[in-house]
């Protein structure tokens, strides 16, 4: 115990000690933390779609589904629901199969860990989330890192070390979650047929939000698995993987996290799926409000590194980010310090995450307050 009270310690000394926000309640764009409302730039509600009483009271009217499904799917935990919603994502991406996961970080996990044996690699961008690199490390085969949209790099990777394996993925995020920049989708598909690997892009900050389709950015274009989440722009729970029958078959019958996982209750599955069928029109009209506010975001910010919806403000120190959060929150804003591990040391930020209910003038108050500061 002494050890872990004394990494606590350090922890707290070094700017990047965390605490569970006591959020009681989320409406719209605005939260409710210890009787304080604040205007909400912290949220992957992209769309707005979660805090949406008229939705929600609209779908309970018309759907009782079960709240639990009490068993791992490969049981008793399966359902209608799922094989209706895996029919939708397999229609909506394209693909000859979709795979329903309890969670993101799960999906991630479970795929990569799945598909990647020894005598195998994985090429990953440096900045690839936490569930792509712990996928990497639970499988059994070896990863390559290359540098950040580096596409240089990784083609030099791949001509030194491709040869020495059987299989070999590269993977990428679409939008990158910290720094809301973009992948260069084409570049990838073509260094993947060029050094015959399979391609995987993680679309979770991309899917129902950017992109002419809702199908994130990978759409209509040579990407072997395509991952992302129900949990951020369609305002629901869960994640899924859409790819050919053979990896839909294999991961069914080989990733962990799907096996051994009691499966989402049915209800969570059929929100999704009435979101992405019975309400398409409302939620194109929600991604065309956020794709317009993003653009006029990013024309404000003229040497912005972001190409999306998700605008970091790089700080560098953890004390000042946090100090500079702070200043926000007396103003009336909650945008949380984003600090190391989740950036590398030196680059704690300010994430401003826009969603269809972010109004501009906030944005540029924002901007106003932190340049101030």
């Amino acid at each position: 115990m002494q050890k872990i009270r004394e990494e606590l310690r350090l922890l707290e000394e070094n700017g990047q000690y965390r605490k569970i926000p006591q959020i009681q309640n989320k409406a719209s764009n605005k939260i409710v933390i210890n009787n304080n409302s604040y205007i909400n730039l912290a949220s992957n509600d992209y769309l707005g779609l979660s805090t949406r009483t008229d939705l929600i009271n609209e779908f309970l009217e018309q759907n009782k589904s079960l709240l639990s499904s009490a068993s791992a799917r490969l049981l008793t935990g399966s359902s209608l629901e799922y094989t209706e919603l895996e029919r939708t994502l397999t229609k909506l991406f394209n693909k000859e199969g979709a795979l329903i996961y309890n969670t993101g970080y799960q999906c991630n996990l479970g795929v990569i860990s799945a598909l990647i044996s020894k005598g195998d690699v994985v090429f990953s961008d440096k900045l690839n989330h936490a569930s792509i690199i712990d996928g990497m490390c639970l499988a059994k085969g070896d990863y390559i890192r290359y540098k950040h949209l580096d596409y240089a790099d990784l083609e030099k990777k791949l001509k030194t070390k491709r040869n020495e394996y059987n299989r070999a993925i590269i993977i990428s995020e679409s939008v990158f979650s910290m720094d809301g920049d973009i992948a260069d989708i084409d570049k990838l598909v073509e260094l993947k047929n060029k050094y015959n690997c399979l391609l995987m892009i993680d679309e979770a900050h991309a899917f129902c939000a950017v992109g002419e389709e809702l199908a994130g950015i990978s759409f209509g274009k040579d990407v072997d698995i395509i991952t992302a989440t129900f949990g951020k722009a369609l305002g629901s729970f869960g994640a899924f993987c859409v790819s050919n029958n053979d990896i839909i078959n294999y991961l069914i019958n080989k990733s962990r996290s799907f096996i051994f996982s009691t499966s989402i209750p049915p209800i969570n599955i059929a929100w999704s799926n009435w979101l992405l069928t019975i309400k398409r029109d409302e939620i194109i009209n929600q991604k065309n409000k956020l794709n317009t506010l993003t653009s006029k975001v990013l024309n404000l910010l003229k040497d912005s590194t972001s190409k999306s919806h998700i605008v970091p403000i790089i700080i560098g120190s953890n004390e000042e980010t946090l100090r500079i959060s702070e200043k926000l929150k007396s103003e009336g804003y909650y945008v949380p310090a984003i600090r190391p591990p989740t950036v590398p040391e030196g680059t704690s930020r300010l994430r401003l995450s826009l969603t269809a209910e972010t109004k501009f003038e906030d944005i540029e108050r924002i901007f106003k307050i932190i340049h101030e500061s």
